[in-house]
């Protein structure tokens, strides 16, 4: 174990970074936006208040600590230490791509643009980061536990997901499957499903239930359960429409079996380039996962 703690800064590219990496200079990306009538002087501000609230919480990290920085497309390829306090700067979306990577690391959630992000998961101020840096190593600090959602496929391929997990066509075209929950099994034809999270209940899964004359219970954040919705299911001779909507407490499992020639895929909380290849005669279990988000409250 390290004598010291290490804090780990997670960001992502505004969109003045993503405007550059397209255009290469600041001229030929204004000069794209004024040609559709749009100003890059409000993506600059963003920009630059964003840039102020990194060095904050850079200049906040106590002397003595290590510290890394690592963007959220790259996640995937860092090594998190036990003892690593993880500072996700931006929106609380940021929160969701990196808590599948954790093994119990306490995340600190700040918001550098209050008046865009809600700030359910970054819900503290960047310019408190020195006094929140010291209390996430105090044994007593108050953290709010999160239920994560854990799919597993039957070739030990291993996925977690804050928000939700989806599985269905890559493309979002029909998806054929066979659903097996608390004992009973249907094939089904539908643009998929997720299974959602207390987390994720505000999310994806709320503008599903919308559509629902009978909405399911959605459970809390921190509640040790599950829901699944199935999307735009249809009968026909070969599907049924009779398990689209049900929960998964601690415990249970629901059970699919891909029935797609191509194109079946899985993947959580929206992230669309870290899925999984879903291709027929593939099985995958979704139940609650065994670790959980640990936010600093």
């Amino acid at each position: 174990m390290n004598a010291q703690p290490r804090v780990v800064l997670v960001t992502r590219p505004t969109p003045y970074e993503m405007l550059l990496a397209r255009h290469a200079t600041r001229e030929q990306a204004r000069f794209f936006l004024a040609s559709r009538g749009q100003a890059i002087e409000a993506l600059e501000g963003e920009h630059e208040r964003f840039d102020a609230a990194r060095r904050c919480v850079l200049g906040a990290v106590p002397i003595a600590w290590r510290s890394a920085r690592v963007a959220r497309d790259d996640l995937d390829r860092f090594l998190f230490e036990p003892d690593d306090v993880v500072v996700a700067l931006g929106p609380d979306g940021l929160v969701a791509n990196v808590a599948k990577y954790l093994s119990g690391q306490i995340v600190i959630g700040l918001n550098p643009e209050p008046e865009s992000y809600p700030g359910v998961l970054v819900r503290h101020d960047p310019a408190d980061a020195g006094e929140l840096l010291a209390a996430s190593v105090d044994p007593g600090v108050a953290v709010d536990e999160r239920t994560l959602a854990e799919c597993r496929l039957d070739d030990g391929q291993r996925l977690l997901a804050l928000n939700e997990v989806f599985v269905g066509h890559e493309s979002h075209q029909t998806a054929r499957y066979r659903l097996e929950v608390d004992g009973r099994t249907e094939r089904q034809m539908s643009s998929g499903m997720i299974v959602t999270t207390g987390t994720g209940a505000t999310g994806w899964a709320s503008s599903i239930c919308r559509g629902l004359q009978e909405p399911p219970h959605l459970p809390a954040p921190a509640e040790p359960a599950l829901s699944f919705l199935v999307r735009e299911p249809f009968a026909s001779p070969t599907s049924e429409v009779r398990f689209t909507t049900g929960g998964l407490p601690a415990g249970s499992a629901l059970g699919v079996t891909s029935e797609m020639d191509s194109g079946g895929v899985v993947f959580g909380d929206g992230i669309e380039s870290d899925r999984i290849a879903f291709g027929y005669g593939m099985r995958a279990e979704v139940r609650v996962a065994d670790e959980r988000l640990r936010l600093l409250a």
